[in-house]
């Protein structure tokens, strides 16, 4: 994993920071978690989506980093 795979990642989010997208986070232990948000704001190691809670009708945001995508801890698909 060198930090020109990390730029790459970064760059494609940035690309497509305000579009919809499906998250499929690996979170240990067989705990699988799947949401769709919307890409909001992205920082030099970090990204957030921005969730919407259907419960109680609020919004949630989560982070995740770059190097979760390139490890495929997080995979993510446009919607």
């Amino acid at each position: 994993m060198s930090h020109l795979d990390i730029k790459k990642v970064k760059l494609s989010v940035d690309k497509n920071i305000g579009n919809r997208v499906k998250v499929r986070a690996n979170r240990g232990r067989h705990k699988i978690d799947v949401t769709e948000g919307v890409i909001c704001e992205t920082y030099p190691s970090i990204f957030l989506i921005e969730v919407d809670n259907e419960l109680d009708e609020s919004t949630q945001k989560i982070s995740f980093s770059y190097t979760d995508v390139l490890t495929k801890d997080v995979q993510m698909q446009l919607i």
